[in-house]
């Protein structure tokens, strides 16, 4: 869905370097895949293409963190989301 968006946090050395994966258009979707080595994020169309594709080395992503698009309006079984608060 146009506005999903997946960010990959990846260790470079001393550093760490932020990557995002956006669903650029209407009913584009972003898929993650890993396996063997490697975290493969993908925005694909409605048909299953793929239309970029991004290699991340698995020992080397430190956060993955997968953003849904927001619904406009939600569904029946949606569960209100309960704020985190900070102890002191």
């Amino acid at each position: 869905m146009k506005g999903d968006r997946v960010e990959v946090v990846v260790e470079a050395g001393d550093d760490t370097r932020t990557y995002e994966v956006r669903a650029t258009r209407a009913g584009r979707r972003v898929e993650v895949t890993h396996g063997r080595g490697v975290v493969e994020v993908t925005e694909v169309t409605r048909g299953g293409t793929a239309v970029r594709t991004a290699r991340f080395m698995a020992a080397r992503v430190v956060a993955l963190v997968e953003h849904p698009a927001p619904r406009a309006v939600p569904l029946d079984d949606d569960e209100p989301v309960t704020p985190l608060v900070r102890s002191a």
